[in-house]
């Protein structure tokens, strides 16, 4: 098992933590019901302005090999960003760098080599998961 503190989940969980962020954003303080740091594999966030509506609205999207990292492990904020791979979406919520932050191409290579044993325990989990997802259906 992977020694990241990171959990894989679905869209439906996704979307709930979204809206969850929307509405305590109100708050003066926010407190979230499920911190922590997660991984969405295989979609992405866009973000499009509705007809006629000035506010930006944020969407989850299928999208293959694609993962969307979602950090609220403070609590009271949620980040998140688009990957391409799932070793930079750990990066980022391991180090709060994304490869493209200047000195980070460095930091990042290191970290992947250092870190070898833990990703590829990650990609077996999600791939076991995707193997009891076909099963299911």
């Amino acid at each position: 098992m992977s020694k990241f503190n990171i959990t894989l989940i679905n869209a439906d969980r996704a979307k709930a933590m979204l809206t969850e962020y929307k509405e305590q954003r109100k708050n003066s303080i926010p407190r979230l019901a499920h911190p922590g740091r997660y991984i969405l594999p295989d979609y992405k966030l866009t973000r499009r302005r509705a007809a006629f509506k000035i506010v930006k609205h944020t969407f989850l999207t299928p999208h293959y090999k694609s993962y969307v990292a979602m950090d609220s492990d403070n609590g009271h904020t949620l980040w998140f960003h688009n990957f391409g791979s799932l070793t930079e979406a750990l990066f980022w919520l391991e180090t709060g760098l994304k490869i493209s932050d200047t000195d980070s191409h460095s930091n990042y290579k290191e970290w992947t080599v250092k870190h070898a044993d833990e990703i590829s325990a990650f990609k077996g989990t999600l791939r076991e998961r995707k193997a009891n997802k076909k099963k299911v259906k």
